[in-house]
């Protein structure tokens, strides 16, 4: 559900441990966002747009531009 957060994750030679850090979580819960078993609240989404430079709406697949 989430394969950008992923993507741009890995674009950025990033662990899944390290984005929890960043952003606060446990590994295992950033995890479960990127798999969707859990959904991510707008905190964390404009975190993530803020971090990784692009749009709320180009992580979530409305859109195709980043920005």
């Amino acid at each position: 559900m989430y394969r950008r957060i992923r993507e741009l994750r890995e674009d950025r030679d990033l662990t899944q441990k390290q984005m929890g850090e960043i952003l606060s979580c446990s590994q295992r819960v950033y995890s479960n966002y990127e798999r969707g078993e859990l959904d991510i609240p707008t905190e964390i989404l404009i975190k993530l747009a803020d971090f990784h430079m692009v749009s709320v709406d180009y992580l979530l697949g409305r859109t195709d531009k980043k920005l």
